[in-house]
Order: C-alpha cells, then sequence, then structure tokens
C-alpha cells in the first residue's frame, strides 16, 4: 500500500488512540496521567519547531520572567499536555458519579441561575487546564451542553470525539454553513452553548488584547449571546496538586449599546481578558505552542482591550 508521510501519521495515531481507549476501560486515572506524561516527555521533542514556537511565545507573554521560569513553565506544559491524553481517555469510559467526585465547582450557581431565565446561556472558554473534562463535568451535573468544534481531519477521530462529547447529554456542532443557526437555536431551546474562542481561526473576529498584544479573535460567543439576549459566562476546568479539578465558572458583563460589530468586539475583549486571567494563574496548562499572534492588524486598525478600573467618578470606555 502507498502510503503518503501524512496518511501514515494519521493512520499511526488513529490505531495508537483505539489502543488507548481500549486499555483506559481497566486502568485507573492516576496510572493513566502518569502514562500520558511519560509519552509527552518522550514524543514531544521529536518536534522541535512546535517547541520553539512555544518558548516564543512564553518569551512575547512573560517578558518579566526570566529564562529558568520560563524553560519550567515549558517542561510542565509538555508534561500537562500529556496528562491531558491521559485524562481523555479515562473520561471515554468513566461514570458520571466518577467525574463529579473528582471535580470541584466554584461559581457553578452563575451557571444554573443563568439558565433557570429560560434564555439559554453562553459559556466562552479556551484551551486551559482540560476543557473536554470541563464539557463532559457538567454533562455530569445536569447541564445541557452545546458544544462548537472545527471537523478534525480524520473522520474516525472525528467521530470518536462527537462520541466522547456527547457521553452525557451533550452535543457537538460542527463549525460550518449551518452552525451558526443551530448554536443560536440550542439557547432559544435553553441549553448551554460553549465555544473556544483563544486560537487565531478563519472566522468573524476582531482583534483584542491578549497578554498585552493585538490578536485576532472570534467574535461569534459575543454576537450569539447579544443576538439571543442570553447571559454569558467563563468556565475553565484545571487541574489541582491533589489530582481532582476546579471548574470555576465567572458571568462576564457583556457591552450591549444595540451596535452589533463593536459591542461583539468590546465584549469579546472582555472574555478575553477572563482567558488571559486563568492562563496567568495556570501558565503550564495552556496550549503555547498555538500560534496565537499569528495575525497583526495592518496600521491604524482598531484593537479592542478592557482597560484599568477607572475611579469611581470617572466614566468606563473600551479603546
Amino acid at each position: 500500500m502507498d502510503w503518503s508521510a501524512r496518511a501514515l501519521r494519521h493512520e499511526l495515531g488513529y490505531q495508537a488512540m483505539k489502543v488507548l481507549l481500549a486499555g483506559a476501560r481497566v486502568v485507573p486515572l492516576p496510572t493513566l496521567r502518569a502514562f500520558g506524561a511519560a509519552a509527552a516527555r518522550l514524543l514531544i521533542p521529536l518536534f522541535p519547531s512546535e517547541i520553539a514556537k512555544a518558548r516564543a511565545h512564553l518569551v512575547l507573554a512573560f517578558p518579566e520572567r526570566d529564562e529558568r521560569w520560563r524553560e519550567e513553565t515549558l517542561a510542565a506544559c509538555r508534561r500537562h499536555l500529556g496528562v491531558l491524553v491521559g485524562e481523555v481517555a479515562w473520561l471515554w469510559s468513566a461514570r458520571p458519579a466518577q467525574v463529579l467526585e473528582r471535580t470541584q465547582f466554584v461559581g457553578f450557581e452563575h451557571l444554573t441561575s443563568a439558565l433557570a431565565a429560560g434564555t439559554g446561556v453562553v459559556l466562552a472558554t479556551g484551551h486551559v487546564g482540560n476543557w473536554e473534562w470541563l464539557n463532559l463535568s457538567l454533562g455530569a451535573a445536569g447541564i445541557p451542553i452545546s458544544a462548537a468544534a472545527r471537523e478534525i481531519y480524520d473522520p474516525r477521530l472525528d467521530q470518536v470525539s462527537q462520541r466522547l462529547r456527547g457521553r452525557f447529554g451533550g452535543e457537538t456542532v460542527l463549525r460550518g454553513e449551518n452552525a451558526g443557526k443551530r448554536l443560536l437555536q440550542a439557547l432559544y431551546d435553553g441549553r448551554c452553548v460553549g465555544l473556544l474562542i483563544d486560537q487565531d481561526i478563519d472566522a468573524p473576529g476582531a482583534f483584542v488584547e491578549f497578554f498585552g498584544h493585538p490578536a485576532w479573535t472570534p467574535t461569534g460567543a459575543a454576537f450569539m449571546a447579544l443576538r439571543a439576549g442570553s447571559p454569558a459566562i467563563t468556565a475553565f476546568a484545571v487541574r489541582l496538586p491533589n489530582g481532582s479539578m476546579r471548574v470555576t465558572v465567572k458571568p462576564v458583563a457583556l457591552t450591549s449599546t444595540g451596535d452589533t460589530v463593536p459591542d461583539s468586539a468590546a465584549s469579546t475583549a472582555a472574555i478575553t481578558a477572563e482567558i488571559e486571567q486563568a492562563i496567568r494563574t495556570q501558565p503550564a496548562q495552556w496550549v503555547w505552542m498555538h500560534h496565537r499572534w499569528r495575525r497583526q492588524p495592518a496600521a491604524g486598525e482598531k484593537v479592542w482591550s478592557v482597560p484599568p478600573v477607572p475611579p469611581a467618578d470617572a466614566g468606563a470606555s473600551l479603546r
């Protein structure tokens, strides 16, 4: 059989995933985490360009930190990515009660009260901690979730991913022509709509400040919340030293003047500020190899940001 290098990688990846998921049914979570960390230690050095990219991004985001701190963070990030794979394998067969007993919720009432209003809720998050754990832990807690996602290059892997997210009643809405309508309908149906907005993708967006630098950011989450009249929250599932996961939910104040495009951009800046804060709290638990700042604004193009908290007698505005 004539294999291209890419096709061979895809096939090896799929077969490795099948073995991992099959074995995960009888292997405890700590062992899966340790296995993932060991695999990452062996495999990630095979991708020096990705390591170099992550190192450059840490310099960009944390110029005040010394090289030793950045190298330690980079090493911890590599381990995190391996542990994350082990956790996802465990989630494939874990029961809802098992997920919940390993999850600490903070601010969960913000989500339940928002859903109780009947207008749905937009959950904006990023690739901080374990976003798949976030999705399934909320599903295990009875939250109806419709998650937006990109289609994976291999249809077999895409099917597995959708089955994982749908284990506890969630649904995946793949990006495409009708995705916006489906997500809006989910809001009208009173569901929680989840979107990852911390990557530079080809989607309607705006340049917002992220770690002090302009970054092209999708505005779809804010747009849908404003369009449907739904509240917006951020939520992140980060790993604690004791091995449990802490899911933190926080409401986000949206800008609503009636002018959709600037309102969506301003609200996206507010959401992005929350994502940045979550990363600053757990810098090793983010995907530093993603080329987050690959596009930059043209001369004079607006960059949206959240200003410092003003004095009590001063008005607040976005620049």
